[in-house]
């Protein structure tokens, strides 16, 4: 597995990879109101997308340029989201946001979600964040434990309602706190 910025030619299946990974997980209807929004994450350059591809190409680091050139089959992703153009939950400049971590239907369990999160933190760091947030849905039991696994902390005080009825948990992790790598 090769994690590496995702190409603008990729985003379509980036695209279709979240849609799926979230309907195949029951968080979400392929009709909801959300689809569109999940499919645009990362389209308008509000955000760095990352792959994880299952094939054997260069292993490429994702850094500030951006660079990758990779042929591997997407088997997940997730998105890191800067100051100014964050959502609902970022209070600071220095915070980044984490979005649409998804995993590939069928390639669940071999520590692509663990490996997605570990790069989007290295990231972060580099990009000189000092704390990150997320939202994640209360049914997301697996993604909740990879967070904390990694230190990610509840904030409770933090979570909102993007629609009613709709209630999403923030988490949050201080970078300067975070001593070990996701494993």
């Amino acid at each position: 597995m090769v994690i590496r910025d995702a190409r603008p030619d990729e985003l379509p299946a980036v695209a279709d990879l979240r849609v799926r990974a979230y309907v195949a997980g029951g968080f979400l209807s392929a009709d909801s109101g959300y689809v569109p929004r999940l499919r645009a994450l990362g389209t308008n350059s509000d955000g760095r997308v990352l792959v994880a591809t299952d094939a054997d190409e260069q292993a490429i680091t994702p850094d500030a340029t951006g660079a990758g050139s990779g042929t591997g089959q997407i088997v997940g992703t997730i998105m890191l989201v800067s100051w100014p153009h964050t959502g609902q939950v970022v209070s600071s400049p220095d915070e980044a946001e984490i979005r649409a971590l998804a995993v590939a239907p069928g390639t669940q369990g071999r520590g692509i979600g663990r490996a997605l999160l570990r790069a989007a933190l290295e990231v972060a760091a580099r990009q000189g964040a000092r704390s990150l947030v997320l939202s994640t849905q209360r049914e997301m039991r697996a993604a909740q434990r990879i967070y904390e696994q990694a230190g990610f902390a509840r904030l409770p005080h933090r979570d909102w309602f993007p629609e009613p009825g709709t209630k999403l948990l923030v988490y949050g992790l201080r970078l300067d706190a975070w001593a070990a790598p996701v494993s």
